[in-house]
């Protein structure tokens, strides 16, 4: 329908898919082009670029639109089909087929029945969400092709469908067929979104624009062979003009009401990104539903990939943490090396010396940081205070620790019980094993008997 962007409504408004696709990939490489098939680059005479296009060529049939509200008003109000006190409850009846969006209102003999359809204003299966609108320019080329395919059988066979799409095009040389992305949909289908690049003769390269190459797809003979690939349904990725915009927000879709409308523009959380759109009936409900979800999937998927990244990544700064905790010790080690070792130099080069004058003020200075170190009411005075503190805590901590913890009364008495079996149990075990060695023993006295015996009737 004219607002669903950028997924598959199923309806026959957006570019149709009438006949069933073939059957697996192995129809990739196998499609046949003729010469009607060869790609253009003119501008197309009547495009249909976008699946909204179909919005603002409509022509106006402003007598016929009366009509038909005349009639409908006169299947839910007053019918005249039987001319009596029947007519009231197929009045009702019409109603309920009006709310419902499906069935047939008759109202009068000479006229045929009203259809009743989901867009009428009378269905109450009615609500207004919003989709996110594309951003991206028409020069990006981007055209979305929705295949009745599984993610899987795309991916593990796209090198086949990038060379089905370029014999659809025509075979040219010229052009090159890339894959921007791939996506998963709901109902086992899948989007692909391509872009065509067209190589010129001086060298350069450009991108074929999304409203030409959707044009080419929608010509009947390549919509036939898209078809056999698979391809439900096509579209391009293209961002709404202003006046698009402004065309879509001031007219309301068919069936929707002008003030449930005019409320959905003020609810837009988003309106720079978010464009308003009808879900009618339980069918696009369902299937708004099914996007949902599939979304929420990726985005779990997309989640769970970050976060494994963030634990592996915990995982090096652990492991990096540790190393530099490794090399500032190493380092350290070394500078305490090294200082050793020019200390000893430094004695072997001032072997003989007399002390030098600033050499001498060194020594006064650390002779002074000595002394006040060692006052009693200085440095050392305060350290042996906080010691004492600590020691003062850690004692009165323990008395607390041992204060705090206590065993129940009931739970002494089962332990006791349980520790007293345990004793009797092996008691009883330590009594069987002496009563064994007994018997071990009184075997074995009985071995050497016999030997002795048998040995005394050898002999």
């Amino acid at each position: 329908m004219a607002f669903n962007f950028g997924a598959p409504s199923g309806t026959s408004g957006t570019a149709a898919a009438t006949a069933a696709p073939a059957g697996g990939f192995g129809g990739f490489g196998t499609t046949s082009t003729t010469a009607g098939s060869a790609f253009s680059f003119s501008a197309p005479a009547n495009t249909g670029t976008t699946a909204l296009g179909g919005l603002f060529s409509q022509p106006t049939q402003a007598p016929t639109q009366s009509n038909q509200l005349i009639n409908t008003a006169s299947a839910l109000s007053a019918p005249t089909l039987l001319g009596d006190e029947r007519d009231a409850i197929l009045a009702k009846w019409n109603q309920l087929q009006a709310f419902w969006g499906t069935g047939k209102g008759y109202f009068n003999n000479n006229i045929p029945p009203v259809e009743f359809t989901q867009e009428n204003p009378f269905c109450r299966f009615k609500a207004v969400g919003y989709s996110c609108m594309p951003n991206n320019k028409d020069e990006d080329g981007l055209v979305v092709l929705v295949f009745n395919k599984k993610e899987m059988d795309i991916r593990s066979q796209q090198q086949q469908l990038v060379e089905s799409l370029h014999k659809v095009l025509g075979g040219n040389q010229t052009l090159t067929v890339n894959v921007e992305g791939i996506k998963t949909l709901p109902d086992d289908q899948t989007e692909v979104v391509i872009y065509v690049v067209e190589r010129s003769p001086n060298g350069t390269s450009r991108r074929v624009p999304a409203t030409t190459l959707y044009a080419h797809f929608e010509q009947t003979i390549i919509k036939t062979q898209l078809q056999q690939l698979g391809v439900t349904l096509s579209m391009t990725r293209t961002e709404l003009s202003p006046a698009q915009i402004k065309q879509l927000l001031q007219n309301p879709p068919a069936g929707v009401d002008p003030i449930i409308w005019e409320q959905a523009k003020v609810d837009n959380p988003d309106s720079e990104k978010l464009i308003p759109v009808p879900m009618v009936g339980f069918k696009e409900l369902l299937r708004r539903l099914k996007v949902q979800d599939q979304m929420t999937k990726q985005h779990q998927t997309r989640l769970d990939i970050i976060s494994e990244d963030i634990s592996e990544l915990q995982k090096n700064q652990t492991t990096t943490m540790a190393k530099i905790a490794q090399y500032k010790r190493k380092l350290m080690d070394l500078s305490h090396r090294t200082l050793q070792v020019l200390i000893k130099q430094e004695i072997q080069r001032k072997s003989g010396y007399a002390i030098q004058a600033d050499e001498e003020q060194l020594r006064v200075q650390l002779d002074t940081i000595q002394c006040e170190l060692n006052a009693p009411t200085q440095f050392k005075g305060r350290l042996n205070e906080l010691m004492s503190q600590i020691r003062m805590q850690n004692h009165f901590g323990a008395v607390r620790s041992e204060e705090r913890y206590y065993i129940d009364a009931d739970l002494l008495r089962e332990i006791k019980q349980h520790l007293k079996q345990q004793q009797e149990g092996l008691s009883h075990l330590i009594s069987i094993i002496k009563d064994d060695l007994e018997d071990i023993k009184l075997v074995e006295h009985g071995l050497n008997e016999t030997l002795h015996i048998r040995s005394g009737v050898f002999s």
